[in-house]
């Protein structure tokens, strides 16, 4: 799907748009089901936003995928996590196994997981002395995710991520989108003590000297900060734009991925919801750059898609109040009138 960079990049200025027609024929609905006018909260914002980009009515929220993309890093040269990168290959076989956190919720919930291990065996380049990747690396990765979600006929889609060190990787992506420096978006990842976030945000912030004057584009950034995973999910997410279905962004991680693409406009991420606010400090600052309200805040830093699997369960309400519910007229009850 992505075959350079300049054409990735034209890509992002001609993505479609979400259809206001649809989102003001559910808001009128949404006006006549038998409730008081916004009682409902952002469940109700929620299903204008559904109808807004799914151009149905009724709704649906039937099939829900999560893509679980692995990447090592290079950056773990730097001592950057506790876990040695042999550990997201295990994970990778415990993802595979049915064992993991992701795997509990996406069997209770009936959601699909897909788990897409990236080229393991082959690091990113050590980004303090390098680009992570190369243009062609970055567009094989971008694609793979590209890919996953041309195959997928789900009503939305979330990512989830594994790789050890690639907190700071998403870190790094921060720091070279909205600026500020590593100690304004390096947390704790997996573990790391005071000393180690402290040694985390001085690897980022040599990162950011040694690529000093860099092109700031989405392509460019995350070839020099990114993962392979990383990258996969922002080729996902574009992808999904160009079919129209709603991504849940996850965490830290996985929203860092996606947070590149809002150089080429705001609207670009207008198809993305945020599940949650996590526990790594960088997270809300993220999300208010990037505008976006989290749905839930219960102090998770697991990655893997946990936190989006959770939230896609409000989405699920939201549809079924909106399609279920009868209107003022149909159960024959009378309507607000308003009080002066």
């Amino acid at each position: 799907m992505f075959t350079t960079s300049d054409q990735f990049l034209k890509t992002l200025e001609d993505l479609p748009l979400a259809s206001l027609a649809h989102y003001q024929a559910a808001d009128e609905r949404q006006k006549k089901l038998t409730k008081p006018l916004g009682a409902l909260g952002r469940l109700e914002a929620l299903s204008l936003f559904f109808a807004s980009w799914q151009g149905a009515s009724p709704l649906s929220l039937d099939k829900v995928e999560g893509l679980l993309f692995a990447g090592n890093h290079g950056i773990v040269e730097e001592g950057v996590t506790p876990f040695p990168a042999s550990v997201t290959k295990q994970m990778v076989a415990n993802f595979e196994a049915g064992g993991a956190a992701i795997n509990a919720m996406t069997r209770l919930f009936g959601h699909r997981l897909r788990v897409i291990p990236l080229e393991l065996e082959r690091p990113t380049m050590n980004f303090t002395k390098g680009a992570a990747l190369s243009e062609d690396e970055l567009l094989s990765a971008m694609n793979s995710g590209a890919q996953a979600v041309e195959e997928s006929d789900a009503d939305l889609i979330y990512f989830g991520e594994m790789g050890i060190g690639n907190t700071t990787s998403a870190a790094a992506l921060c720091a070279a989108v909205f600026g500020g420096v590593g100690k304004d978006w390096a947390g704790p990842g997996t573990g790391l003590s005071s000393a180690g976030v402290a040694n985390k945000a001085a690897v980022i912030d040599r990162a950011m000297v040694f690529h000093k004057g860099f092109e700031r584009t989405s392509f460019e950034i995350m070839r020099l900060f990114g993962g392979r995973e990383l990258a996969a999910i922002m080729g996902g997410v574009v992808a999904a734009r160009l079919k129209r279905v709603p991504v849940m962004l996850d965490g830290f991680v996985a929203t860092a991925a996606a947070a590149p693409l809002i150089l080429a406009g705001r609207e670009t991420l207008d198809h993305c919801l945020a599940a949650h606010c996590s526990a790594e400090p960088g997270h809300q600052r993220l999300l208010d750059n990037l505008w976006l309200e989290p749905l839930l805040s219960l102090g998770m830093r697991l990655g893997e898609g946990t936190g989006a699997a959770l939230a896609v369960s409000l989405c699920q309400a939201a549809i079924a109040t909106y399609n279920d519910m009868a209107t003022f007229e149909s159960a024959a009850v009378d309507d607000i009138e308003p009080v002066n």
